[in-house]
């Protein structure tokens, strides 16, 4: 009789995503932020602690926090931009996890393309990985948000762009990074990958003249 494997819980596929992703370019030094929900009502969810580099996550550097972003265990604080991870989950139902990444070619994309208002790309096969998109024929646009130290006022930003925009599946912070959600850690995780993928695709294609 084959013994049947328990799932990875959400931190350990948390903890994997950082791996990955600090191999991949898209998390250097200590930047990025990764979370899950534990629970909606009340708000309970688990969190990155801040300052720990992506590729070395262990499931001793996460936080439980509450809708207040008060600890309820864990080592450390939670980075300031906690704030724009509770946002989303209020108002985006079903959103179970945010992953937030920080790349070269997104970070390119969102400067050059920000007085547009959002990173624009259609006709593309992936865009099949986004969650609800069941045709290459398809646009999708990421809203992008000015980066702001203030981190109670980009989250009202950010509460207003999610209010405008129900069904996006991203939002870029204007050079910095991505927010991505999804219902489940692998979900966001493959949000990350397309929108990886379709960056340095629409990055390679711009004019020279517009990379600087």
């Amino acid at each position: 009789m084959v013994e049947k494997r328990s799932a990875p819980s959400p931190v350990a596929q948390l903890v994997e995503s950082g791996r990955e992703f600090y191999r991949r370019g898209w998390v250097l030094g200590s930047g990025g932020n990764f979370s899950a929900l534990l629970a909606r009502k009340p708000l309970r969810l688990c969190i990155t602690a801040d300052g720990n580099p992506k590729g070395d996550l262990e499931e001793t550097n996460f936080l439980e926090i509450d809708e207040d972003g008060e600890i309820y265990s864990g080592f450390g604080k939670p980075s300031a931009e906690m704030l724009t991870h509770l946002t989303i989950y209020r108002f985006l139902p079903k959103a179970r996890s945010i992953l937030h990444t920080h790349s070269v070619w997104g970070t390119i994309l969102s400067d050059v393309f920000f007085e547009q208002g959002w990173i624009e790309i259609e006709g593309y096969e992936m865009l099949k990985g986004l969650a609800g998109v069941e045709t290459h024929d398809h646009t999708e646009r990421i809203p992008i948000v000015e980066n702001s130290q203030d981190h109670v006022a980009l989250s009202h930003v950010i509460e207003n762009v999610i209010r405008e925009n129900p069904n996006l599946h991203g939002i870029y912070i204007r050079r910095h990074g991505l927010y991505t959600w999804g219902e489940t850690v692998t979900d966001a995780r493959r949000h990350i990958e397309i929108f990886e993928f379709l960056f340095e695709v629409a990055g390679r294609r711009l004019p020279h003249e517009r990379l600087g």
